[in-house]
This record gives C-alpha cells, structure tokens and sequence, in this order.
C-alpha cells in the first residue's frame, strides 16, 4: 500500500488515501501515551505530518508504517 494523500482530522485521526483507490480513518490516540508520539498531544505538531508514501512521518521522529496503518484503520472505498 502506497499512501498518497494524508489529512489530520478533529481527535488524532487521519485521514489516508492509498495508490489502491481506499481511504479511511487512522486513529493515532492509542499511540499518544508512547514516548516518541506525546509531542504529538499539541495539535500543532500533529497537523504537521509528511507523506512518505510507505510511512507517515512527524518531526518529532514518530512514524507509522503503512502495513501498521493498513491492519489497524477504518478502510472505505473511494471507487
């Protein structure tokens, strides 16, 4: 699964969309308690995710792998 778009949403989701034609909702707050993803807790640094096409990225060196995304969020077809 490639991602090619990633859109922060209202209480840590994201919203991906794949090179497959599937998009869905990733919930991140499972993960805010972990160390490298608590800056992720001011909004700011949440919104400012990048796209690696195989991983979503912070600044703050959190990062989710897109096989972790694919097993774990909300799929809906976009076709």
């Amino acid at each position: 699964m490639k991602i090619i778009d990633i859109v922060p949403k209202d209480d840590y989701l994201l919203y991906i969309i794949t090179d497959e034609g599937k998009a869905g909702l990733f919930d991140v707050k499972p993960y805010l308690d972990s160390e490298v993803f608590a800056p992720l807790k001011d909004r700011a640094e949440f919104e400012r995710v990048y796209n690696g096409q195989y991983f979503v990225e912070w600044g703050c060196g959190a990062d989710l792998s897109a096989d972790t995304i694919q097993m774990r969020w909300q799929p809906e077809s976009i076709n």
